[in-house]
Protein backbone atom coordinates (compact mmCIF):
# COMPACT_ATOMS: atom_id res chain seq x y z
CA UNK A 1 0.00 0.00 0.00
CA UNK A 2 1.50 3.21 -1.14
CA UNK A 3 1.36 6.24 1.04
CA UNK A 4 -0.02 10.00 0.54
CA UNK A 5 2.77 12.09 0.30
CA UNK A 6 1.03 14.75 2.41
CA UNK A 7 -1.56 14.77 5.72
CA UNK A 8 -3.14 18.30 6.55
CA UNK A 9 -5.06 17.84 9.88
CA UNK A 10 -7.20 21.50 10.95
CA UNK A 11 -7.01 21.50 14.12
CA UNK A 12 -7.54 25.35 15.01
CA UNK A 13 -11.43 25.54 15.94
CA UNK A 14 -12.29 26.49 19.43
CA UNK A 15 -15.54 24.07 19.69
CA UNK A 16 -17.67 26.60 21.66
CA UNK A 17 -20.52 23.87 20.83
CA UNK A 18 -18.77 21.41 23.53
CA UNK A 19 -19.12 24.56 26.30
CA UNK A 20 -15.83 22.65 27.61
CA UNK A 21 -12.75 24.57 29.53
CA UNK A 22 -10.67 23.60 26.50
CA UNK A 23 -10.95 23.27 22.69
CA UNK A 24 -12.62 19.78 22.12
CA UNK A 25 -9.41 18.09 20.06
CA UNK A 26 -7.97 18.37 23.82
CA UNK A 27 -10.83 16.79 25.62
CA UNK A 28 -9.62 13.59 26.90
CA UNK A 29 -10.96 10.46 25.34
CA UNK A 30 -9.63 7.12 26.74
CA UNK A 31 -6.83 8.95 28.32
CA UNK A 32 -5.49 11.04 25.39
CA UNK A 33 -6.33 14.25 23.94
CA UNK A 34 -8.58 13.78 20.41
CA UNK A 35 -5.87 15.22 18.80
CA UNK A 36 -3.30 12.38 20.12
CA UNK A 37 -6.09 9.81 19.54
CA UNK A 38 -6.50 11.27 15.50
CA UNK A 39 -3.12 11.51 15.06
CA UNK A 40 -2.25 7.80 15.84
CA UNK A 41 -4.98 6.66 13.55
CA UNK A 42 -3.32 8.18 10.73
CA UNK A 43 -0.06 7.37 11.82
CA UNK A 44 -0.81 3.65 11.94
CA UNK A 45 -2.13 3.95 8.34
CA UNK A 46 0.40 5.80 6.86
CA UNK A 47 3.39 6.69 9.06
CA UNK A 48 5.97 7.66 5.94
CA UNK A 49 3.66 10.40 5.16
CA UNK A 50 4.04 14.34 6.19
CA UNK A 51 2.17 15.78 8.54
CA UNK A 52 0.59 19.76 8.03
CA UNK A 53 -1.17 20.54 11.37
CA UNK A 54 -2.89 23.52 11.79
CA UNK A 55 -3.27 25.29 14.86
CA UNK A 56 -4.32 28.45 16.64
CA UNK A 57 -1.23 30.30 17.01
CA UNK A 58 -2.32 31.10 20.66
CA UNK A 59 -2.42 27.36 21.37
CA UNK A 60 -1.46 26.78 24.95
CA UNK A 61 -2.75 22.94 25.19
CA UNK A 62 -0.53 21.45 22.80
CA UNK A 63 2.70 19.87 23.18
CA UNK A 64 5.28 17.88 20.50
CA UNK A 65 4.64 14.78 22.36
CA UNK A 66 0.68 14.26 20.58
CA UNK A 67 2.41 14.22 17.60
CA UNK A 68 3.85 10.45 16.41
CA UNK A 69 5.12 11.22 12.96
CA UNK A 70 8.45 11.44 12.30
CA UNK A 71 8.47 14.81 9.61
CA UNK A 72 5.34 17.09 10.40
CA UNK A 73 5.26 20.72 10.35
CA UNK A 74 3.11 23.42 12.43
CA UNK A 75 1.09 25.92 10.70
CA UNK A 76 -1.06 28.62 12.02
CA UNK A 77 -4.79 27.81 11.40
CA UNK A 78 -8.05 30.18 11.07
CA UNK A 79 -10.96 31.05 12.16
CA UNK A 80 -12.69 28.85 9.96
CA UNK A 81 -11.80 25.19 8.95
CA UNK A 82 -11.43 26.36 5.77
CA UNK A 83 -8.63 28.89 6.19
CA UNK A 84 -6.60 26.53 8.25
CA UNK A 85 -7.22 23.90 5.14
CA UNK A 86 -6.19 26.50 2.84
CA UNK A 87 -2.90 27.42 5.51
CA UNK A 88 -2.00 24.27 4.24
CA UNK A 89 -2.03 24.54 0.33
CA UNK A 90 -0.45 27.70 0.85
CA UNK A 91 2.38 26.30 2.52
CA UNK A 92 2.50 23.47 -0.22
CA UNK A 93 3.32 26.18 -2.84
CA UNK A 94 7.12 25.57 -2.76
CA UNK A 95 7.32 21.79 -1.53
CA UNK A 96 4.79 19.69 -3.23
CA UNK A 97 4.36 18.64 -6.99
CA UNK A 98 1.17 18.82 -8.76
CA UNK A 99 0.54 15.27 -8.64
CA UNK A 100 1.20 14.36 -5.33
CA UNK A 101 -1.48 13.27 -3.22
CA UNK A 102 -3.02 15.13 -0.06
CA UNK A 103 -5.41 13.69 2.18
CA UNK A 104 -7.23 15.98 4.38
CA UNK A 105 -8.56 14.94 7.99
CA UNK A 106 -10.85 16.72 10.79
CA UNK A 107 -8.97 16.86 13.93
CA UNK A 108 -12.52 15.46 15.39
CA UNK A 109 -12.81 12.43 13.82
CA UNK A 110 -10.56 9.96 16.07
CA UNK A 111 -12.39 7.02 15.03
CA UNK A 112 -11.61 6.53 11.53
CA UNK A 113 -10.04 3.00 10.56
CA UNK A 114 -6.77 1.81 9.38
CA UNK A 115 -8.62 -0.20 7.22
CA UNK A 116 -11.22 2.88 5.86
CA UNK A 117 -8.03 5.26 5.25
CA UNK A 118 -6.80 2.23 2.98
CA UNK A 119 -9.29 1.74 1.62
CA UNK A 120 -9.74 5.71 0.54
CA UNK A 121 -6.37 5.65 -0.92
CA UNK A 122 -6.28 2.35 -2.89
CA UNK A 123 -9.99 3.77 -4.47
CA UNK A 124 -8.90 6.78 -5.89
CA UNK A 125 -5.08 5.99 -6.42
CA UNK A 126 -5.57 5.87 -10.24
CA UNK A 127 -8.42 8.09 -10.23
CA UNK A 128 -7.92 11.61 -12.37
CA UNK A 129 -9.84 13.79 -9.52
CA UNK A 130 -9.98 12.16 -6.22
CA UNK A 131 -12.57 11.31 -3.62
CA UNK A 132 -13.84 10.92 0.11
CA UNK A 133 -14.55 8.58 2.53
CA UNK A 134 -18.69 8.87 2.39
CA UNK A 135 -21.47 7.45 3.93
CA UNK A 136 -24.96 6.76 2.46
CA UNK A 137 -27.79 8.37 4.50
CA UNK A 138 -30.26 6.13 6.06
CA UNK A 139 -31.94 8.70 8.19
CA UNK A 140 -35.59 10.37 6.89
CA UNK A 141 -34.55 13.49 6.30
CA UNK A 142 -37.17 16.76 6.90
CA UNK A 143 -36.58 20.22 5.28
CA UNK A 144 -38.04 22.95 7.66
CA UNK A 145 -40.03 25.75 6.79
CA UNK A 146 -39.67 29.71 8.59
CA UNK A 147 -41.39 28.73 11.63
CA UNK A 148 -39.35 25.60 11.77
CA UNK A 149 -42.34 22.77 11.05
CA UNK A 150 -42.03 20.21 8.48
CA UNK A 151 -42.01 21.76 4.40
CA UNK A 152 -41.24 18.62 3.16
CA UNK A 153 -39.72 14.84 2.97
CA UNK A 154 -36.94 15.07 1.43
CA UNK A 155 -36.14 11.91 -0.60
CA UNK A 156 -32.83 10.34 0.79
CA UNK A 157 -31.62 8.16 -2.42
CA UNK A 158 -28.73 8.93 -4.06
CA UNK A 159 -27.72 10.92 -0.89
CA UNK A 160 -24.77 10.22 1.05
CA UNK A 161 -23.16 12.59 4.09
CA UNK A 162 -19.69 13.65 3.84
CA UNK A 163 -16.59 11.92 5.89
CA UNK A 164 -13.31 12.63 5.62
CA UNK A 165 -9.98 12.28 4.67
CA UNK A 166 -10.85 13.67 1.69
CA UNK A 167 -8.22 12.84 -1.02
CA UNK A 168 -7.03 15.10 -4.10
CA UNK A 169 -3.93 15.77 -6.42
CA UNK A 170 -2.25 18.83 -4.78
CA UNK A 171 -2.81 20.60 -8.18
CA UNK A 172 -6.48 20.05 -7.67
CA UNK A 173 -6.74 21.40 -4.67
CA UNK A 174 -4.40 24.39 -5.33
CA UNK A 175 -6.92 25.32 -8.03
CA UNK A 176 -9.79 24.76 -6.20
CA UNK A 177 -8.89 27.13 -3.16
CA UNK A 178 -7.49 29.73 -5.67
CA UNK A 179 -11.26 29.76 -7.80
CA UNK A 180 -12.67 30.13 -4.52
CA UNK A 181 -11.21 32.60 -3.44
CA UNK A 182 -11.80 34.47 -6.55
CA UNK A 183 -15.34 33.58 -6.65
CA UNK A 184 -15.99 34.46 -3.22
CA UNK A 185 -17.24 30.57 -2.67
CA UNK A 186 -17.49 29.26 0.88
CA UNK A 187 -15.45 25.74 0.69
CA UNK A 188 -17.52 23.67 3.24
CA UNK A 189 -15.46 20.95 2.58
CA UNK A 190 -12.47 20.28 -0.06
CA UNK A 191 -14.73 18.39 -2.47
CA UNK A 192 -17.18 20.94 -2.63
CA UNK A 193 -14.20 23.12 -4.25
CA UNK A 194 -13.11 20.39 -6.44
CA UNK A 195 -16.65 20.24 -7.69
CA UNK A 196 -16.87 24.22 -8.02
CA UNK A 197 -13.73 23.14 -10.77
CA UNK A 198 -16.72 20.99 -12.46
CA UNK A 199 -14.93 17.78 -10.86
CA UNK A 200 -16.70 14.94 -9.66
CA UNK A 201 -15.16 13.53 -6.78
CA UNK A 202 -15.45 9.81 -5.63
CA UNK A 203 -17.55 8.92 -3.50
CA UNK A 204 -15.54 5.81 -1.05
CA UNK A 205 -18.08 4.46 1.21
CA UNK A 206 -16.81 4.16 4.35
CA UNK A 207 -17.54 2.90 7.58
CA UNK A 208 -20.76 5.38 9.60
CA UNK A 209 -18.71 5.07 13.00
CA UNK A 210 -16.36 7.70 11.58
CA UNK A 211 -18.07 10.25 14.11
CA UNK A 212 -17.45 13.87 14.20
CA UNK A 213 -16.90 15.40 17.49
CA UNK A 214 -19.01 18.62 17.92
CA UNK A 215 -21.29 17.75 20.93
CA UNK A 216 -21.20 16.94 24.08
CA UNK A 217 -22.91 13.76 24.12
CA UNK A 218 -20.23 12.93 20.88
CA UNK A 219 -17.27 12.19 23.62
CA UNK A 220 -19.01 9.07 25.05
CA UNK A 221 -19.97 8.16 21.96
CA UNK A 222 -16.40 8.12 20.67
CA UNK A 223 -15.27 6.41 23.50
CA UNK A 224 -17.59 3.17 23.06
CA UNK A 225 -17.05 3.18 19.05
CA UNK A 226 -13.46 2.77 20.03
CA UNK A 227 -13.62 -0.03 22.45
CA UNK A 228 -16.47 -1.93 20.02
CA UNK A 229 -14.03 -1.38 17.14
CA UNK A 230 -11.12 -3.21 19.17
CA UNK A 231 -13.35 -5.66 20.49
CA UNK A 232 -14.84 -6.53 16.55
CA UNK A 233 -11.66 -6.50 15.24
CA UNK A 234 -8.86 -7.52 18.22
CA UNK A 235 -11.35 -9.71 20.70
CA UNK A 236 -7.80 -10.07 22.79
CA UNK A 237 -6.65 -6.87 22.92
CA UNK A 238 -10.40 -5.23 24.11
CA UNK A 239 -9.20 -5.10 27.45
CA UNK A 240 -5.61 -4.15 26.91
CA UNK A 241 -4.18 -0.23 27.01
CA UNK A 242 -6.70 1.93 24.58
CA UNK A 243 -4.88 3.69 21.60
CA UNK A 244 -2.54 1.55 20.04
CA UNK A 245 -3.93 -1.36 18.18
CA UNK A 246 -4.16 -0.52 14.52
CA UNK A 247 -7.92 -0.93 13.07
Amino acid sequence: MSAPQWLIVPAAGRGTRMRAACPKQYLLLEEQAVLACTLSRLHEAFPEANLLLCLDPEDQWFHDAMVPFATWQRLDGGDERVDSVRAGIDWLAGEACDDDWVLVHDVARPCVTVADLHHLLASIEDDPVGGLLAAPVTDTLKRQDSDQRVHETVPRQGLWRALTPQGFRYGVLREAFERAGHDRFLMTDEASGVEQLGHAPRLVTGRSDNLKITHPEDLALAAQILSAQRASFHPSLSDKEPGHEPV
